[in-house]
């Protein structure tokens, strides 16, 4: 053998011993790489350093949503309240509010208007959309109770003390017989003796109520949130309306009587999910979920801020 040959013969085992090493770092790169990519839930780092699991949370984003709720107008403001504690979390979800009369809401829910969400002032209007069929199986439930006060302007001069000699006002501000709380009213005066016995309160007209009362002027109202402008503004001596609808208005109103439940009944705030075939499956689950924040201990201490009463069944 040459000393050339020899040469060639020490260069080909040295790169055969290179190749080796190289078949050997590529066999324990493919392992390692085989190891990660089958482990349970691990994440594999891309080129920023986060993982690619990060990057498809941070890329992704909730649906954005519409739910429609109707809410009797005694509720206006402490849902607002609880609508912008709520989208502080879900920024995604618009509530959109409907405040009226709870009979007024029921109308118009019977009449196809879309709705996702009823919170009504009694439960009449509530078992009335059972009834019908309108209500979500399962999603019933009482959230507040409230009571029946009668209201005047501070320094008014009124000779009223509530509602047994309520006739001496000049004025009274009274909601329809369809709204809760002029049904709530009723019920107290059937229950003082002075409107005659019915069986069914809503029934009796506002001119009935006049009649009965020695002829005083009454203005009949839309809802609770017009009972208290009638008063506030100074259209009528007196009105009735909720304890909770005073809130903000201390300083302008003074309580002549706060009615007792023994006359007026529990003036229960019952709510639930309606049947609403337009929804879709965000809208729905975004439903979902705010019936169940308006349930929770977090918005009942809010509701208690408002002067509701959350001990309820």
């Amino acid at each position: 053998m040459t000393a050339e040959s020899f040469c060639m013969n020490d260069l080909n085992q040295e790169e055969k011993r290179m190749r080796k090493k190289f078949l050997a770092a590529l066999l324990a790169a493919a392992m390692t790489f085989s190891v990660t990519g089958c482990g349970g839930g691990g994440d594999s780092t891309n080129a920023d350093g986060g993982t690619d699991r990060q990057a498809e949370d941070t890329g992704s984003k909730a649906e954005e949503t519409e739910i429609q709720v109707f809410i009797a107008a005694s509720l206006n403001t402490v849902m607002t309240e609880l609508a912008d504690m709520y989208n502080k979390d879900h920024p995604n979800v618009k509530i959109t509010f409907n405040p009226d009369s709870s009979g007024t809401l029921l109308t118009q829910i019977r009449e196809g208007y879309e709705c996702d969400i009823f919170f009504s002032a009694a439960q009449k209007q509530m078992d009335d959309l059972e009834a019908d069929g309108l209500m979500v199986d399962g999603t019933r439930a009482n959230v507040v109770n409230n009571q029946v006060v009668v209201v005047t302007l501070k320094d008014s001069g009124t000779q009223v003390t509530g509602l047994e000699d309520i006739g001496k006002a000049e004025s009274i501000a009274l909601a329809g017989g369809s709204v809760p709380v002029g049904r709530y009213t009723r019920q107290a005066l059937i229950n003082l003796g002075m409107l005659p016995a019915t069986g069914d309160p809503a029934s009796i007209t506002t001119q009935e109520i006049s009649d009965a009362l020695g002829g005083v002027e009454i203005s009949e109202q839309d809802n609770v949130s017009k009972v208290l402008t009638a008063v506030v503004e100074g259209s009528c001596e007196v009105g009735t309306t909720y304890y909770s609808d005073t809130y903000g208005y201390e300083d302008d109103l003074d309580i002549l009587q706060t009615v007792s439940y023994d006359l007026t009944g529990n003036v229960i705030y019952p709510i639930a999910r309606v049947v609403n075939e337009e929804a879709d499956d965000a809208q729905n689950q975004a439903a979902d979920d705010f019936l169940a924040f308006i349930l929770s201990d977090q918005a009942k201490a809010v509701f208690e801020s408002y002067y509701f009463d959350t001990d309820v069944e």
